[in-house]
């Protein structure tokens, strides 16, 4: 899976948990670029992009989620890992 395949996912989750077709992801986006992503919001996001990569982030993951680039880092490592 290529960097701009990841991005191209995660925007859409993106838009899709927030209902904002207007978003647009960089490695560089963090969480105080996305005024409705909190807490709360990323676990509906954790739950979304596991479904869509074919992931396992786990909860103890989420603290360690602060920009695209953290996500993007960890779905192409998970990615690598085959699911039981």
């Amino acid at each position: 899976m290529t960097n701009d395949e990841i991005l191209e996912g995660l925007t859409d989750v993106f838009r899709d948990v927030f209902e904002d077709a207007t978003i647009v992801l960089t490695r560089e986006t963090t969480s105080d670029d996305i005024a409705l992503w909190d807490s709360m919001s990323q676990v509906t996001l954790v739950v979304e992009i596991n479904h869509r990569f074919n992931v396992k982030l786990r909860s103890a993951d989420m603290e360690d989620i602060r920009s695209i680039a953290n996500l993007m880092d960890m779905i192409r490592v998970l990615s690598l890992i085959p699911t039981r």
